[in-house]
Order: structure tokens, then sequence, then C-alpha cells
């Protein structure tokens, strides 16, 4: 059975383990993206160089980063 993530952050945590030594193995072994812009240029690394399942998972987590952003702006 997979679990499944609770928050955006564990989604791309998730993402990032599952990919890393097929698509992101030139990034950190330790390195999990923050800011949005790291999760976007992560997005890119795995959709770009992934499979049709990292395509359907970066179309489905790229849907929450705007959402997120604007959360953000609102607080500041």
């Amino acid at each position: 059975m997979v679990a499944v993530p609770r928050t955006l952050d564990e989604a791309f945590n998730a993402l990032v383990d599952d990919y890393r030594t097929r698509c992101l193995w030139f990034l950190r072994a330790d390195y999990y993206p923050v800011t949005r812009e790291e999760r976007l240029r992560v997005l890119d690394y795995v959709q770009r160089h992934g499979d049709r399942d990292a395509h359907v998972r970066t179309a489905n987590l790229r849907q929450w980063l705007p959402q997120i952003s604007s959360a953000d702006s609102v607080v500041s």
C-alpha cells in the first residue's frame, strides 16, 4: 500500500525521493526544495526527464503552487 502525503511539503519530498536517482541525480543527496522557485525548478527537471507518472505527479503539484503563493502574499 502506498502512503498518501498529507501536506504539500511531504508530497514534494516524496517526489524528490522517488525521482532523485533518475531525474535529480545532480542535486545534493539531502536536497529538498523549499521555496516556490526551487519547487518549480524541481518540477521542471522531473517532468522533463521522468516517465508518464512523473508528468502526472508534477502536473498535480503545479496546481497547488499558485494557491500557496497567493496565500503567502496575503500574510506578508
